[in-house]
């Protein structure tokens, strides 16, 4: 079976404060920072076998250690797509521990560049998150809430600190529910968008990172171009229907098929930056 690189997982996370990679990845969870080698857990000698348990599962839907990567790859084989197996061996789709922190991730990377929204987000964890050793824990919803928005706008979050701020106080309140895994993608996007501050694009990103549904933001510019790329195509070619329409057929690799394409296109422009 092909293993897992956590050094290209890691890669392709949001560098958020919350953990670190040095060989060994470290997460920074409620009740301490948790640490996996690819193969050992390292867990604080205070946790019970209770919260061990939460942090193996945590760690291990973080990095989706039961992801069949030989599956994944025997699909794409003889495809447009094969070069990808070769080219990210080893990548999965890298989640967050907790849905708010999905769901705040979405937000903030709403119209700015992936490398923009990280910068911004790292900033909103120092501004409201809780030391645990030497990384952050993620802010909830309360940490949030207690901000004023002029302080969450220091983060240089843009409009979307009013956004996110909006939808922090509704999932207080109980009136925006984040636990959809009982319900299928459609109707998850259709809940989800009925929310000031989550569009589609928004809504698909959550799906993907906070409850590992198989979807994918086909308007996202990153997959259009992308896909654009491999098929010798412009970018303003490729329509969110044409994504759709050579990645449905995948079928539940689908979502991952499109997380490669993402992280080709992201690679490639950074190389292209380099050569320019």
């Amino acid at each position: 079976m092909a293993e897992i690189d956590l050094r290209k997982v890691t890669y392709e996370m949001i560098p958020n404060g919350t953990w670190r990679y040095d060989g060994v990845f470290w997460q920074a969870l409620n009740y301490g920072v948790v640490g996996f080698d690819g193969e050992n857990f390292y867990f604080p000698e205070s946790l019970s076998l209770r919260e061990m348990k939460d942090a193996r599962e945590r760690i291990s839907f973080i990095l989706g250690l039961d992801t069949d990567l030989d599956e994944f790859y025997s699909q794409i084989a003889g495809s447009k797509f094969a070069f990808l197996s070769e080219e990210f061996h080893g990548l999965t789709v890298p989640a967050s521990p907790y849905k708010y922190q999905a769901l705040v991730e979405a937000v903030a990377q709403q119209q700015v560049s992936f490398e923009f929204a990280k910068r911004t987000i790292a900033e909103l964890v120092k501004l409201g998150g809780r030391k645990v050793g030497d990384l952050y824990l993620f802010p909830k919803p309360s940490d949030i809430g207690e901000l004023t928005l002029e302080e969450l706008k220091k983060a240089k979050l843009g409009y979307r600190a009013e956004y996110i701020k909006h939808l922090t106080g509704l999932i207080i309140r109980g009136d925006l529910k984040l636990d959809l895994e009982g319900i299928d993608e459609e109707e998850g996007i259709r809940y989800l968008t009925k929310f000031r501050g989550i569009g589609k694009w928004t809504a698909e990103l959550f799906l993907t990172y906070g409850l590992r549904k198989n979807v994918y933001p086909a308007g996202d510019l990153g997959l259009r171009r992308g896909i654009a790329k491999i098929f010798n195509l412009r970018p303003k070619e490729v329509r969110e229907r044409d994504v759709r329409e050579i990645l449905e057929p995948y079928g539940k690799w689908k979502g991952l098929l499109a997380f490669y394409v993402t992280c080709y296109d992201r690679k490639t422009e950074i190389e292209g930056k380099k050569d320019g």
